[in-house]
Parts: C-alpha cells; sequence; structure tokens
C-alpha cells in the first residue's frame, strides 16, 4: 500500500470512530432523557361525540389519541387544547399502564394549551431553568399515532417563532424530532430530561405527517397559560 493510501485508510478509521462515538454519546443522552422523563408522560384518551372506537384513524367525528405531561403539582397533567376541547370524557393512561378518568381542569384556546387533573400521585416533570439555544440536542417524548409513549430525538431548529398561524398567541420552539398524530401535548426535553416545551403542532402542506417542522409550546407561554387559581 502506498503512503497516500495508508493515510486514506487512516483518515476513514478516524472518521468511522468519531460518528461511532458521537452515535454512542447521543444513544447515552437519550437513554438519560428517557429515564428521566418517562415517569411523568401520559397517554390522552379523548372521547368526542360521535365516537365508536379508540386510536388513530378513528371515524368521523372522534379523535386519535395525544399525550399529557405531569407538571408543576402532583395530579396535574398539561396537553394540547385541541386534543380534549371537543371531548365528552377524557381518559389518560399513566406510564405504569394505570387507566383512570381525568378531569379537564382549564382550556386556553389561544395558545392550544389545556390542563387536566386526576386522582393520582404523578410525578411533575422537572423544568429547564433557560429556554435551549438553536441547535441544542432536543428528544420528544410521545404517544404517536396511538401507539404507546416513545421518544425521537433531533435539535431545537428555531426559537421564538411565533406568527405561523396555528394558534391565536404563539411562542414556540421549532423541532426536527419526529412528531406525529397522537404527539400533540407531548413533552420537548433537553438531554437531562428537563421539560423545554409541549408538542402542539406540525407544519406541513399535504399531509398530517412528520416532516422535520415541528413546534412546541414554550415553557414561558405554557406556565403562563394557567391561571392562578388553579396552580
Amino acid at each position: 500500500m502506498t503512503d497516500i493510501g495508508r493515510v486514506v485508510v487512516a483518515a476513514c478509521l478516524a472518521v468511522t470512530f468519531l460518528l461511532s462515538a458521537t452515535d454512542a454519546r447521543a444513544q447515552t443522552y437519550a437513554r438519560l432523557a428517557w429515564a428521566t422523563a418517562s415517569p411523568s408522560i401520559f397517554e390522552v384518551e379523548p372521547t368526542w361525540p360521535g365516537y365508536k372506537r379508540p386510536g388513530f384513524g378513528a371515524p368521523a367525528g372522534t379523535a386519535p389519541e395525544g399525550t399529557g405531561v405531569a407538571v408543576m403539582r402532583p395530579g396535574l397533567i398539561v396537553t394540547a387544547a385541541h386534543v380534549v376541547s371537543r371531548a365528552t370524557e377524557v381518559h389518560v393512561r399513566a406510564p405504569d399502564g394505570t387507566r383512570l378518568a381525568a378531569k379537564v381542569l382549564f382550556i386556553d384556546q389561544k395558545t392550544d394549551v389545556a390542563f387536566l387533573t386526576v386522582e393520582l400521585e404523578t410525578s411533575p416533570i422537572e423544568l429547564a431553568e433557560s429556554r435551549p439555544d438553536t441547535g441544542a440536542p432536543v428528544c420528544a417524548l410521545s404517544n404517536a399515532f396511538g401507539l404507546g409513549t416513545g421518544i425521537t430525538c433531533g435539535v431545537v431548529s428555531a426559537r421564538k417563532r411565533s406568527g405561523i398561524g396555528f394558534n391565536h398567541t404563539e411562542d414556540f420552539i421549532q423541532t426536527d424530532a419526529s412528531v406525529n398524530p397522537g404527539s400533540s401535548g407531548g413533552a420537548l426535553v433537553d438531554l437531562e430530561g428537563r421539560l423545554v416545551g409541549m408538542l402542539s403542532a406540525i407544519f406541513t402542506k399535504d399531509s398530517d405527517s412528520d416532516i422535520g417542522v415541528n413546534f412546541a409550546v414554550s415553557t414561558d407561554l405554557l406556565l403562563k397559560s394557567l391561571p392562578e387559581a388553579h396552580r
């Protein structure tokens, strides 16, 4: 092998090693985010007028499942308003699989934020102290397509997005972490599993499937949406 060949082989091996190390770190961080945040994630099962069977793809007049996040105090769960706003009743499924009734405490249609209460000693998720920077790694924990809680990871694509047209009042964190129907109300967390936003919307033209432009309501706006009387 020529000297040039040896250099090329060495460079390729170095790149492979660096990519493997990066993948290993990413997997480690994702596992940490999951272990920390998943005990606070709930599957939300709304019953809408005309309801016949649960799940994504249900008949007209029904809703797919959504996601909720235990926040602030035991028994309080936040979700997306559009998941529960038309519901005649709401049930949630806890991380341990327990299914129980939930009461809609407050809905803010302007921000697409709703709060539920349950008779359960929940584990409120820790809130991030500051908004993540653009490019920062984040993970989304949600009940995509009603399949059960899972995790996807990506980065913060942009901060302080507004004027997108989903809600009257917007303060979004944009991410490329995979988000799909059923993810609404889920948690966008940093690599330590701390909440940075609530999954709210998918930007798409032709379908309601993930194309890498997804929005989460910032925790700042999230907290402002709940009146003091309900805290």
